[in-house]
């Protein structure tokens, strides 16, 4: 699986499985003169090798980690990985999948390497700034990504946006933001949205980003959190872009355990407090946009914000694709995209 999945990249990938520290070590080593990137998963040895942190540290080779179940949930000693400072990224809690997510992630890094730049506050106050090679003062595109608030899911989902829109002649700032759990961390990240879009204000100070040309797009709870940032940010946003929406939760599947971790024990008080369409009108331009196909999040929330927003006096375009899904939006080599794009 893994060999398609890099073939579909245009890359060759070669596996290599070892019980001994060493063999693996060996094999990190080795890599240093034949290789662009490496997927580690550890076991074990993530949580005191740092015999491998310091062969990855050597060899400088763009690296992802990976951990099939949530490194974060388990046990406090497992919950800790000493190779992690020594690789470039860390997905987890994604299944077998998350090879597939490491693999597109070396893929972006390789082909477009991002400044990362964060706060200083939180692990999870970071992003990934891209500039066009052109001259500036750049406009810029701030994008949240989905997941439903879940901490297993991070920015690495809209790598491929950010690199495109790079190439159209936007800077892009792929946020990252603090995730549930903890249990009702709502404003904890709602607030990182936020502040994730006025993190464009001091980095125009070190690189040429225009802070009055903004535009926020978000994906799936992204979108969710694009809504609220553009709202409560300090600067002003020119344009949000809401990409299969999680933009109405009274339509969400009442089973669903998104929301109540979301909210926690302010879910039955909260819930139009966090719902983007009892809380319009926003009074920036939207565009919403839905797969007509999306099995992850019904179409019917992007329609019912939509009609709400325009009733409420918001100037909003509306797109639905109805051969498209939940992840066809959101990929840079799809024809969605080519629709989507030309609204940006």
């Amino acid at each position: 699986m893994c060999r398609r999945w890099a073939e579909d990249l245009g890359h060759q990938l070669e596996a290599y499985q070892s019980n001994h520290e060493g063999a693996l070590i060996d094999a990190i080593q080795g890599a240093r003169s034949s290789f662009d990137a490496i997927v580690l998963n550890g076991g074990a040895f993530t949580h005191y090798s740092y015999a491998i942190h310091d062969a990855l540290e050597s060899v400088d080779i763009p690296t992802v980690e990976v951990h099939i179940s949530n490194i974060r949930d388990r046990e406090e000693w497992r919950a800790h990985s000493v190779t992690e400072p020594a690789t470039d990224y860390q997905i987890f809690g994604r299944g077998i999948d998350g090879y597939h997510a490491a693999i597109r992630r070396l893929h972006h890094l390789v082909l477009s390497p991002p400044i990362v730049r964060g706060d200083g506050s939180h692990p999870d106050r970071i992003g990934d700034l891209r500039l066009p090679s052109s001259d500036g003062p750049h406009p810029v595109v701030a994008l949240l990504h989905g997941g439903f608030w879940r901490q297993q899911y991070t920015r690495d989902t809209l790598d491929s946006l950010a690199i495109d829109l790079v190439d159209r002649g936007f800077a892009t700032w792929n946020a990252e933001y603090r995730r549930v759990p903890p249990i009702g961390a709502w404003r904890t990240t709602m607030n990182d949205a936020a502040d994730a879009v006025d993190a464009i204000s001091p980095l125009a100070d070190e690189f040429p980003l225009d802070p009055e040309r903004i535009t926020v797009l978000g994906h799936s709870a992204g979108a969710h959190l694009a809504y609220f940032a553009a709202r409560d940010c300090a600067l002003t946003p020119k344009r949000v872009v809401m990409l299969g929406g999680v933009l109405d939760i009274d339509v969400i599947d009442p089973g669903h355990d998104a929301l109540p971790a979301f909210l926690g024990d302010e879910l039955d008080t909260h819930r139009d407090v966090v719902n983007p369409t009892r809380q319009v009108p926003l009074g920036i331009p939207m565009t919403v946009v839905h797969g007509g196909n999306d099995d992850s999040v019904a179409s019917a929330q992007s329609i019912n914000f939509a009609d709400a927003a325009k009733k409420a006096g918001d100037e909003v375009t509306h797109l639905e694709l109805p051969h498209s899904d939940h992840w066809d939006i959101i990929d840079a080599r799809g024809d969605a995209w080519k629709r989507i794009v030309d609204l940006i």
